[in-house]
């Protein structure tokens, strides 16, 4: 005869339910999206220019974020070229070449840009356009500000924010490759390059 079983010696076993791939617990997303998924912003494209009027900007603190090079603005074009500096004394005389100081900004859709500001030629000079913006960039360096011009006083108008705004998501990466992507493609490191010809009436 067989004798009965005692259910706290033979416990029954546990079932344990399928796995359900599509179980909202295990898919739903908490906290911010970048950070559960490991993702990291590639900077791909890095315009050089002037601020938006409608943007209000942030420059870098850093001067190491801040270079001055010599450009050549080719405005029919609407495109900006690096001249390397052994260019420079060849081209001397060349009106469309000017040395400039880019200036590291984001605005507050965090666009990071380069933007191009005037320096004073050979002889320390510079018009009230120039002179506005280089204080411009160097205001924005402390607070958002917005940067328009103003055809009556003849240079641009700077406007503060007057809220409380986030401070600003500067780029993390260092400004030579900034300065490569901005430039890629569009450094002039040779007297036969295509812009130069052009210049010259070759093309």
């Amino acid at each position: 005869m067989t004798a009965p079983t005692d259910p706290q010696l033979d416990p029954q076993p546990v079932v344990t339910p399928a796995f359900d791939p599509f179980d909202l617990t295990s898919l739903r997303l908490t906290g911010a999206a970048d950070q559960t998924i490991g993702t990291k912003k590639v900077l791909t494209t890095v315009p050089v220019r002037k601020p938006d009027k409608s943007w209000f900007v942030r420059s870098h603190p850093d001067p190491e974020y801040t270079f001055n090079t010599v450009l050549l603005d080719m405005k029919e074009d609407r495109e900006v070229y690096l001249v390397a500096s052994a260019l420079w004394p060849v081209l001397v005389g060349e009106p469309l070449m000017k040395a400039y100081r880019l200036v590291t900004t984001v605005n507050r859709q965090g666009v990071t840009f380069l933007w191009s500001l005037r320096l004073p030629g050979p002889d320390g000079k510079i018009d009230p356009w120039g002179e506005s913006a280089l204080q411009a960039a160097e205001e924005a360096s402390r607070s958002w500000v917005r940067v328009t011009s103003n055809m009556s006083l003849g240079g641009y108008e700077v406007t503060a924010a007057t809220g409380v705004l986030s401070e600003p998501a500067f780029p993390t990466e260092p400004f030579q490759e900034l300065l490569r992507v901005a430039f890629r493609g569009k450094l002039i490191d040779s007297a036969d390059h295509p812009v130069l010809k052009k210049l010259r009436g070759d093309l």
